[in-house]
């Protein structure tokens, strides 16, 4: 459980720091997304598959986990 924890809180770092490095002057697109309420529609899309695989993965995990168990 403690490797889960580790691998996932390199995965968040490695996201963030390449949202860091990706900024830009040309802030059109997400310009014109804000004015049009679409860039939240697009956020919640994102973090609902986020969500989606992050709770897929523990569940396999533990469905491993408990038939190395058993065995």
């Amino acid at each position: 459980m403690a490797a889960l924890k580790k691998i996932t809180l390199f995965v968040l770092l490695m996201i963030l720091s390449s949202v860091v490095f990706a900024q830009d002057d040309k802030e059109v697109m997400a310009d014109t997304m804000r004015s049009n309420g679409r860039i939240y529609v697009l956020l919640a899309v994102v973090v609902t598959i986020l969500l989606g695989l992050i709770l897929y993965v523990f569940r396999l995990d533990r469905k491993i986990s408990r038939l190395e168990k058993d065995k």
